[in-house]
């Protein structure tokens, strides 16, 4: 499994940062790539990602968990979404991705963790492990640069 986590605190409040990390809608203001949404509902939505010779990819989503901030008392909040990934080209690959976003409350604003797990495929797993690892890790501090631009 290629895992990467990463955080950083935020100069925002918790309901803000959930505001933006809460709706897909958001995500090309501060997901690295995405560069429009389509099919935003409740539960799933698809990214739209363009190649470096202009081509569209459409990535498809659904929501694993969505627990605002103060939720039952809690003080932490979390957001967890998953690639659908079979009967896709990405199914030659990958097993499983999923991206989970935790906020949590600390002097100063809001310390955010990133973390994408994704389960490779056949003989992905062999050397690509390191290599998805390393640029999983440079996608989730820009995503982490993007939320704080979007929030602070």
């Amino acid at each position: 499994m290629a895992s990467a986590r990463k955080a950083r605190t935020i100069a925002a409040d918790p309901q803000s940062v959930w505001e933006v990390v809460d709706d897909p809608h958001h995500l090309p203001r501060w997901w690295p790539g995405v560069k429009r949404m389509e099919g935003v509902g409740p539960e799933a939505w698809t990214e739209v990602h363009i190649t470096k010779k202009g081509r569209a990819v459409r990535i498809d989503f659904r929501l694993l968990e969505s627990t605002p901030p103060g939720t039952d008392g809690a003080a932490t909040g979390r957001r967890a979404w998953e690639q659908e990934i079979v009967g896709t080209p990405f199914e030659r690959v990958l097993v499983e991705s999923i991206v989970e976003v935790s906020l949590e409350p600390v002097e100063g604003g809001t310390r955010v963790t990133l973390e994408q797990n994704q389960k490779l495929k056949g003989y992905s797993r062999a050397g690509g492990g390191l290599m998805l690892r390393r640029a999983t890790a440079k996608k989730l501090d820009e995503a982490l640069e993007g939320l704080e631009r979007v929030c602070a």
